[in-house]
């Protein structure tokens, strides 16, 4: 599969139906996450390999990854109306891929890869921890986002850990009016795809 047809793959997944500000549920961009999917596929993390998505959401990167030829895909997220649009998602995707109901601090499924896109703590401050914290102890190899003005918290983070980021790519994110706290349109912000190893 070409990274384009990924995109347009993961532009049918369906969105939040009612997303939860206290869970920071904003759907990744199609073209993020094909972008970051496709640089896991490049390096051999993908195809074949058993991928565990911390926070899954909807679906994109569990639905994605099965789609580039991840041998098993385990989605974990604490939201159970996440849960069941992503697996509607996978379904009309023809993806085979586990959604688990789990607090990511419970999950305990060993990964070849793990790929996330965790609350980048605007709402809970240092939410992001538990899933960097996780995703380290389940995997050699960690592919996450966060808010680029953090990257240099992500590598203290990592080294602290005995890890370091291999790779790292900024993206731009329109972060859509989703709550009534939004006083914008939308708002542009810069966030930071990385891989730790």
């Amino acid at each position: 599969m070409k990274k384009r047809d990924l995109e347009i793959a993961l532009e049918s997944v369906a969105p939040f139906r009612n997303p939860d500000p206290s869970l920071e549920q904003y759907p990744t961009p199609a073209p993020v996450a094909a972008d970051v999917l496709f640089s896991a596929y490049s390096n051999g993390d993908i195809a074949g390999m058993k991928v565990v998505d911390l926070g899954c959401g909807t679906g994109v990167f569990s639905i994605g990854a099965r789609l580039l030829g991840a041998g098993r895909v385990i989605g974990f997220d604490v939201s159970g109306g996440a849960l069941e649009t992503a697996r509607e998602n996978a379904s009309s995707a023809g993806a085979d891929v586990e959604f688990v109901l789990s607090d990511v601090r419970d999950v305990s499924e060993p990964a070849d890869t793990v790929i996330m896109n965790p609350p980048f703590g605007c709402q809970n401050r240092r939410a992001d921890r538990a899933f960097l914290d996780k995703a380290m102890e389940l995997s050699e190899c960690v592919y996450s986002i966060h808010m680029a003005r953090t990257e240099p918290f992500i590598e203290e983070y990592a080294e602290s850990r005995g890890r370091r980021i291999v790779y790292r790519k900024t993206y731009k994110y329109d972060i859509p009016n989703t709550f009534p706290f939004h006083k914008k349109m939308k708002q542009s912000v810069d966030i930071l795809a990385v891989n730790i190893r």
